[in-house]
């Protein structure tokens, strides 16, 4: 990976979502991917975004780190950081999209959305790659505080601790810091990816985390960790 690579500027959107109670847990992914799809309808949707992973809960995976209150993350790479604002008051949008949500999820999902910078930490694969279904991520919302502070003020970024021990086993580390102030409840000021090449990594990975987070080394504040496969992804 060079270093123009690592330093190239990729806007995302991500957002942490929990499923309409009404949904059992294993259906959830369904009717996801059945909401991304309505974004085909959507003209300016399509020119906004670059890519989608739908990143979901795996349900085998128990260890004590890991969030059972959340149901998946959506890893939405824009065309540029002003899209990020922009697809929210897209009329096609909210037309068409806007009205599915309360049907998947348990509120809009505006209002538990991220705007992120990426930054690639390290990975064995091209800095371009995309996500594939099935891939393995092992996701951290880190450092959340109540109050927006702002990225001048966060703490030193992406700390060392973050690529250490069974997480060094990962294929590729991002680190997404938020650029923006977030919704209510949602004020985490990293969001970091751990892609590893396969679940029996990736599990040792969660559940080495527990312990880890209880001394501090993944920061401050409250945090969420959630083992996910994508089970959809465009292009």
């Amino acid at each position: 990976m060079s270093e123009s690579e690592a330093d190239a500027a990729v806007w995302k959107l991500i957002y942490l979502a929990r499923r309409n109670p009404a949904l059992r847990p294993e259906d959830f992914p369904q009717a996801w991917r059945e909401h991304s799809a309505l974004g085909r309808q959507c003209l300016n949707v399509g020119r906004r975004v670059v890519a989608v992973a739908q990143c979901s809960r795996w349900l085998q995976a128990c260890a004590p780190a890991l969030s059972r209150e959340h149901d998946g993350v959506n890893l939405m790479v824009l065309a540029d950081r002003d899209a990020g604002a922009a697809i929210w008051s897209d009329p096609e949008t909210l037309a068409v999209m806007r009205p599915d949500e309360p049907r998947v999820f348990a509120d809009y999902v505006r209002n538990f959305s991220m705007l992120c910078r990426q930054r690639l930490l390290r990975s064995r694969l091209p800095a371009a790659a995309l996500p594939q279904k099935g891939d393995v991520v092992l996701l951290g919302f880190l450092q959340r505080s109540d109050a927006w502070l702002g990225v001048a003020s966060a703490p030193q970024a992406c700390p060392a601790q973050w690529q250490q021990g069974a997480l060094d086993l990962a294929a590729r580390i991002v680190c997404n810091t938020v650029e923006e102030e977030a919704p209510k409840g949602h004020g985490y000021r990293y969001i970091v990816e751990w892609w590893f090449d396969g679940r029996e990594q990736a599990l040792a990975a969660a559940q080495a985390l527990g312990e880890a987070d209880a001394g501090g080394a993944y920061g401050w504040g409250d945090s969420v960790f959630m083992l996910t496969e994508v089970t959809h992804c465009r292009p």
